[in-house]
């Protein structure tokens, strides 16, 4: 053992992103490459009357315009294709933005030029783009993946009316987009009935199977290959349309095309964050015991899907209060496919969080103290123990190193000359699921190892981790391990999505990295040219990349003589089944509001995390720093504008769709409890990268109400609303 694991290691593959020697989707060359560029509807709801590409097909350099004309019928696939229809496939227009033609050049501007060039005439029909022009059609939607869309626990009705304190109030979000820095690209390259596709995929197993049903295909005549992402926060985990009209595509032309959307096209051709609002009843004991919560929360939805994705699953499970009721309802509109986005339960739990602030201040106790009273020992939904959970200890770390006990608790009361200061709180909590995974590990006869798997890289360090754990594992060095992801070719594994990878995958690697060092052990003990001959297999260490025996360190072998010798590799399979659950945290913010112009800034971010053990603190805080930053996107800036009109997105760039950067971050504490859970077959950990931030929202509006004595409810909290 290296003494690997928990370490702050750098990322391995830190070097080839900075050198661009990484390559992402669009960075492939294939030999007789075709460029395509998608012509988007300009209406939202409709029908094409009239198509005219002529003009288009005239220009130098373009090889094919297809539209519904020319297109094979494509199956429309299930979960994870989201979109309940796909487009070029008659006339029918469902959202604006949605793909009625792809033109195919030889390069990329030839095909942007003819797109352009492209006339299309619909007969436009009136559409609808926001809840509030139709919360009268609100209905329950259908299961989603086999979940219902409401939940009884108790009597929350009457427990709410014999309550001593309520709190009723509404929250809203609006749309907001992912805005990822690498854009959705995709190439396709047909060799006879076998498709490979380079693509910007966070989950490849998966899009395997989506084009599989799409084209009919056998999934073995299908090779996804993305090694690289970047960024992809839930738009590249399902499979998009743009996909499957390029591979179609490429196979009408007979040559290879890629597609790579424009940051435009990424507003309607992928998943958003739907627009959302929430009525949520709490009912409590004088002492702040929760005693009814009332949830019913209302999300967009198109006449083409009923997913629900932004679950109140922390309404659900967090704290302990006996009767709950909680109802997710619907609106069709006529607007593109919404579907998980970073943390996706924090739509609701910023509701959540901030109804227990305003139950708090109307009761005159402390958040945290308020917190604590209603913790839940057991799963309160389930009723099942908890494997393993320390939010109490969240709560004291973070409360401690960000001073909480000195806070003035009357809202106004903390200044700094003419700026008014805040401090707000909420608890971070997040779902990560657990998929079956598999991984290959192969020590070759120059003693260094292999490891493939059909995981991804999204940016999150999966590459260094898996690594590190292999490494660990095997006692060798790190630089003696080398992962390879990012190919259906290598066995199938878990997407990078739903905080899956590290729950799914480190279980399997840990798995294949033992069994190897046993089996070199094994040829080494009974090998007789091996100064390890006859020395019990028990009695064996491994470290950074030898192996001695445990009471004699002079009888010493090596992974590579002990292979080289044997004359050929040791291959071996790892595969093991997690259970999901919950990860758990507290965040403590400061803001300060200068009430002269209106001005906000969060200028103290402290953390503290139970994600069971830690892999790796570098990059367990860099997805604290990314977490916090997406909380504060959420919070201070993000919305996406509909016209009410045309129902068309209309501020698809990045600037005037605003995201933070580093001058609206401040720096972050983060602390880690840092004690396995031991019903988790990943080394004790568990999945965490969508925890951080799931609570930045509630906490700064918490903590702009404690500057200014001002409640908003409705992200984001822009200069207008502070005014």
């Amino acid at each position: 053992m290296t003494g690997l694991v928990g370490r702050g290691v750098a990322r391995v593959d830190g070097r080839a992103k900075v050198t661009g020697a990484a390559r992402y989707a669009a960075d492939h060359e294939i030999p007789g490459m075709l460029h395509g560029h998608l012509v988007l509807s300009t209406v939202a709801r409709g029908e094409i009357t009239e198509l005219d590409t002529s003009a288009a097909l005239a220009l130098p350099g373009v090889v094919a315009v297809l539209t519904h004309r020319d297109l094979p019928p494509l199956r429309v696939p299930s979960f994870p294709y989201l979109k309940g229809f796909v487009p070029m496939q008659d006339t029918r227009v469902h959202h604006s933005g949605q793909p009625v033609a792809h033109v195919v050049a030889e390069t990329p501007e030839q095909a942007r030029e003819a797109a352009n060039l492209v006339r299309v005439r619909y007969r436009a029909e009136r559409p609808t783009a926001h809840l509030a022009h139709a919360l009268d059609e609100a209905f329950l939607p259908p299961l989603f993946r086999d979940e219902p869309n409401e939940f009884v626990r108790g009597d929350a009705g009457a427990a709410l009316e014999a309550a001593a304190v309520r709190v009723e109030q509404d929250y809203s979000s609006p749309m907001m987009h992912h805005n990822p820095i690498e854009p959705h690209s995709s190439t396709a390259v047909w060799d006879g009935n076998s498709l490979t596709l380079y693509e910007s995929a966070q989950g490849i197993v998966f899009t395997r199977r989506v084009v599989s049903i799409a084209f009919d295909l056998p999934e073995a005549n299908i090779r996804i290959i993305s090694p690289y992402l970047g960024g992809g926060f839930g738009a590249k985990g399902p499979t998009w349309s743009h996909t499957l009209l390029n591979a179609a595509v490429a196979r009408e032309v007979g040559r290879p095309v890629r597609v790579t959307l424009t940051r435009a096209q990424m507003y309607t051709m992928n998943g958003h964050r739907a627009e959302y609002r929430r009525n949520l009843r709490l009912g409590a004991t004088r002492e702040g015991r929760l005693t009814a919560i009332v949830d019913t929360s209302t999300a967009q939805l198109t006449r083409t899907d009923h997913g629900v994705y932004n679950t109140s699953e922390s309404t659900l499970r967090l704290y302990d209060c006996p009767n709950v009721h909680v109802r997710q309802l619907g609106v069709r509109l006529d607007l593109p496919s919404s579907s998980y986005m970073r943390s996706p339960e924090t739509t609701a739990h910023f509701g959540l969080e901030t109804a227990l602030d305003e139950l708090a201040h109307e009761l005159g106790v402390d958040p945290v103290e308020l917190r604590i009273r209603n913790h839940a020992s057991a799963d309160p939904h389930s009723g099942e123990p908890y494997s393993s959970k320390h939010l109490l200890d969240c709560y004291r770390i973070a409360a401690r190193a960000f001073g909480w006990a000195r806070r003035d608790p009357r809202p106004g009361s903390m200044r700094d000359g003419n700026v008014r200061v805040g401090w707000g709180m909420a608890t971070e909590t997040h779902t990560f699921s657990a998929i079956q995974s598999n991984v290959e590990l192969t020590v070759d006869v120059d003693g260094r190892a292999t490891l493939r798997a059909a995981t991804q890289e999204i940016g999150t360090g999966t590459y260094t981790v898996i690594t590190q754990v292999a490494a660990d594992e095997l006692g060798m060095p790190l630089e003696h391990v080398t992962t390879l992801l990012g190919d259906t070719a290598y066995p199938d594994a878990a997407l990078s999505a739903a905080s899956a990878t590290v729950a799914s995958v480190i279980g399997p690697v840990s798995q294949a990295a033992q069994d190897a060092r046993k089996a070199v052990i094994a040829l080494a003990v009974a090998d007789p040219r091996s100064p390890l001959h006859g020395v019990p297999a028990e009695d064996v260490v491994a470290e950074r990349g030898y192996l001695f025996a445990r009471g004699d360190r002079g009888r010493r072998d090596s992974y590579r003589g002990a292979l080289a010798r044997h004359g050929r590799p040791v291959i071996v399979t790892g595969s093991r089944l997690n259970s999901s659950g919950h990860s758990y945290g507290a965040v403590f913010v400061e803001v300060r509001f200068d009430p002269r112009l209106a001005t906000l800034r969060v200028s103290r971010v402290v953390t503290a995390y139970d994600p069971g053990r830690v892999l790796n603190h570098r990059t367990a805080h860099g997805q604290v720093i990314g977490g916090v930053t997406w909380g504060i996107g959420f919070a201070l800036m993000e919305h996406t504008m509909v016209d009410p009109h045309t129902a068309r997105v209309v501020n698809p760039n990045l600037s005037t769709y605003l995201v933070p950067v580093s001058a609206d971050t401040p720096s972050v504490e983060s602390f880690f409890v840092d004690r396995p859970d031991k019903g988790s077959t990943a080394l004790g950990a568990r999945g965490f990268g969508e925890t951080p931030g799931t609570g930045v929202p509630a906490a700064i509006g918490n903590a702009i109400f404690h500057a200014t004595g001002r409640r908003l409810r409705d992200v984001p909290f822009t200069r207008d609303k502070l005014l």
